[in-house]
């Protein structure tokens, strides 16, 4: 069978009209070109934006505050610190409790936190020795007493025998001679002489007596006043002593503290001591408590120093009564300004202060990194020595101004920085 041939004709291209088809594809390719280059531009400038956001550090700032002065804009209110410094909470009355005499300890009646009156018992040394010592004592007395009625009782009768015999010699020379009448004296005076040395014993004993009655109070540990048990130092079965003395021997038995004493002892800068008096007010944050502040008062500034660190020690009362007050806390006292009254304010000093980590060295010079308007800005100043953290700027700070304090090791003038939220205040 003959297999009819194909007609080629329809497979002729026509080369005079537009080609179909082919307008489209291209029209799709070129906007998903231009899409796919704008979403490239826009990550890219994305990327940019938060890496340069990131490059800018994040700063701790603090303002620089002026009390004191004419007045002003600036002016801090009138119970600005005018100084600053750092201490510990302690007890003006405190005593580490010891026994008077060593022993082994036998009972332990108060822990931490124990409120004990003045001459309570609080412990008790093992004692059945000094008992026993009493006892002895008694039983001396009592033997010293019998001898001092028996010798009064023969001086008695002696002394009557003698007197008797006088007579009758006065009277009657003839029946009693004179060596008799002068026996009966001297065995009178003999009497009288046995009664004095009994009447001795008899004290000697009651001494004795006296001292072992003392020696047995010696084991118990009384406390020395009222206050509250701060530690114990000791446990039952112990030895303790007055003095340590190396190994097992304990020196104090418990640690206490009339709590209703407490004050701060804080460390002042020398240089700053002029503007702290007797009776100044002061405020008190505890490092325990930092958003509760306590008032207090300068109950004495100590009149020493310490030439190695320049310091003087002053005692701040605490006026607030708080349980949450205990010893050995740490504390930082404001010493507030004296508040200034009619034309007096003029000539209170103008003080700036500012945290003493604001105040860097660099080449030879004191600065300070101002932050304006998110930059960095050197100023030159002349400040005070360190007290409680914290320094006074004598000059090349006005107030308010907004200091670098951490966050950038190296800073540079016009470095664009960053404040930290919240940071800013002192």
């Amino acid at each position: 069978m003959t297999t009819p041939a194909p007609d080629l004709s329809r497979l002729r291209i026509d080369r005079d009209g537009p080609p179909k088809g082919v307008g489209s594809p291209l029209k799709r390719a070129l906007w998903i070109n231009l899409t796919i280059a704008l979403v490239a531009v826009l990550l890219i400038g994305g990327v940019v934006y938060v890496l340069r956001r990131g490059s800018v550090p994040q700063i701790e700032t603090a303002v620089a505050t002026v009390s004191g002065g004419s007045g002003g804009a600036a002016a801090a209110p009138a119970a600005a610190a005018a100084v600053t410094a750092n201490g510990y909470v302690v007890a003006r009355t405190r005593a580490s409790v010891s026994a008077k005499i060593p022993g082994r300890l036998a009972d332990l009646r108060v822990s931490e936190g124990s409120f004990v009156r003045k001459g309570e018992v609080m412990a008790r040394l093992e004692n059945a020795d000094y008992a026993a010592q009493v006892v002895q004592a008694e039983s001396a007395v009592r033997t010293a007493a019998a001898s001092l009625i028996e010798s009064q009782t023969e001086r008695t009768q002696l002394s009557r025998e003698a007197e008797r015999t006088r007579g009758i010699h006065t009277r009657s020379p003839e029946l009693i001679s004179a060596q008799e009448v002068e026996a009966a004296e001297s065995r009178a005076a003999r009497a009288d002489a046995r009664v004095r040395a009994d009447s001795a014993r008899v004290e000697t004993a009651q001494a004795g007596l006296g001292f072992a009655r003392a020696m047995l109070e010696n084991t118990y540990i009384r406390a020395p006043f009222t206050g509250t048990i701060l530690r114990k130092d000791a446990e039952v079965g112990e030895v303790v002593a007055p003095s340590v003395g190396g190994g097992l021997t304990r020196g104090a038995v418990v640690t206490m503290a009339d709590l209703t004493t407490l004050e701060v002892e804080v460390d002042v800068n020398e240089a700053y001591i002029a503007r702290i008096r007797g009776g100044q007010r002061a405020r008190i944050t505890l490092d325990a408590y930092p958003d509760t502040a306590f008032r207090g008062a300068v109950r004495q500034v100590v009149p020493t120093a310490d030439r190695q660190r320049a310091t003087v020690q002053v005692k701040v009362a605490i006026q607030d009564r708080d349980p949450r007050i205990i010893p050995e806390m740490g504390a930082r006292v404001d010493f507030l300004a004296a508040e200034p009254a009619g034309t007096e304010t003029a000539n209170i000093p103008r003080q700036i202060r500012v945290p003493a980590a604001a105040i860097r060295q660099q080449e030879g010079k004191t600065i300070v990194w101002i932050v304006r308007n998110d930059r960095l800005e050197l100023r030159e100043v002349e400040a005070g020595p360190t007290s409680g953290g914290y320094r006074d700027v004598r000059r090349g700070l006005d107030g308010g101004e907004l200091l670098l304090i951490g966050g950038v090791e190296t800073p540079k003038a016009g470095m664009r920085v960053r404040p930290a939220t919240g940071s800013g205040s002192q």
